[in-house]
């Protein structure tokens, strides 16, 4: 009844975030920070020079931790089975299953070499992400460029999360944190290979930990807030075999998942997908797989519905894996030989 009842009430004067973006802006955050504290006048901020300067956003648009909230970001409602216009989807819920089963059945039987805590997790990305000029305008859709990073695997508490290059320059990542914090431990928002490793291979007691360890946002459909981030860590992360087969069947418990036919990333790969609706939020997620043998290509999320943050079908976040690896050294980057698989 009161979530009836809130639907009537109109939205909030304000607005966040969509969950989306949390990880592209808070890297934007870090990067304009460590450009602040840079005394060689020669390094310069990773926006491209082909995009204005937008002016400085209120802090919920950097920061969306700070006071994120999704109700009256979307325009709510309910989604009906229509195509997105990204491929079409199959009518039967039960292809999403058997997809997710096949695709389970591929990634444990990859072999992966594991990765030690003194190493570092090489990917290389094509990505890109919506941006608004101002609280008032609506998101416009990123140009995909590309990414490299190099992630921290050490198992204890770490300053710095991952060193990235992006438009010609190198940033370090780190996290927000109080003066005096020793730093962020290897967890579900900083997942190590020996982390991923220690997650419980049974798919339904996995599902059962991502829901304890998982917080929704403000609006965000519990179920939705699990897959989302179950793609996150298929995108950024090298797996262990058994953690990512039983990562794909837990998603293939998750209600509302549907198969797509044809679905594209961001680099322009052909493949099918896999694709939930936030039917609360008008908000899909959407994962790429190769059609011949099913590895991951990469993920978009985009609006289903006209609200105050844009058009239904504009795309808020995609990244495409070009490649991953396990190298030893920051800015080391692997010969195509020495690739992990994916």
């Amino acid at each position: 009844m009161n979530e009836e009842l809130a639907r009537l009430l109109p939205p909030p004067p304000e607005r966040d975030v969509p969950p989306g973006r949390l990880a592209h802006h808070k890297d934007r955050l870090m990067q304009l920070i460590d450009d602040d504290r840079a005394t060689a006048p020669a390094v310069s901020t990773p926006v491209a020079a082909r995009r204005p300067r937008p002016r400085l956003p209120r802090p919920a648009l950097w920061l969306p931790a700070a006071a994120l909230t999704l109700a009256g970001a979307l325009t709510v409602g309910l989604v009906t089975a229509m195509d997105s216009g990204y491929g079409l989807r199959q009518s039967d819920d039960e292809s999403a299953v058997v997809l997710l089963d096949r695709i389970a059945d591929v990634a444990a039987e990859t072999e992966v070499e594991p990765v030690r805590d003194d190493q570092l997790v090489y990917l290389k990305l094509l990505t890109a992400g919506a941006e608004a000029e101002d609280e008032n305008s609506v998101f416009v859709p990123g140009k995909p460029h590309t990414l490299e990073k190099w992630v921290s695997q050490e198992p204890g508490l770490v300053q710095q999360l991952a060193l990235h290059y992006e438009n010609g320059d190198y940033f370090p990542l780190r996290e927000l944190l109080p003066p005096g914090s020793p730093g962020v431990p290897a967890g579900i928002d900083r997942p190590t290979y020996k982390w991923l490793a220690a997650l419980p291979t049974d798919p339904d007691e996995l599902l059962a930990e991502l829901h304890r360890l998982i917080k929704p946002f403000e609006g965000q459909e519990r179920s939705q807030a699990v897959f989302d981030k179950i793609g996150e860590l298929l995108n950024a992360s090298v797996m262990p075999p058994k953690t990512a087969a039983a990562l794909y069947e837990a998603a293939a418990r998750i209600p509302g998942v549907t198969r797509i036919e044809n679905a594209v990333d961001p680099a322009g790969r052909h493949g099918v997908g896999i694709r939930r609706v936030d039917e609360r939020a008008s908000w899909a997620t959407e994962w790429v797989f190769d059609r011949e043998n099913l590895t991951y290509l990469g993920e978009r999320s985009y609006l289903t519905a006209d609200g105050s943050m844009g058009k239904k079908g504009t795309v808020m976040d995609e990244t495409a894996v070009l490649e991953r690896a396990v190298v030893d050294e920051y800015r080391e980057r692997p010969d195509s030989s020495s690739a992990a698989a994916r």
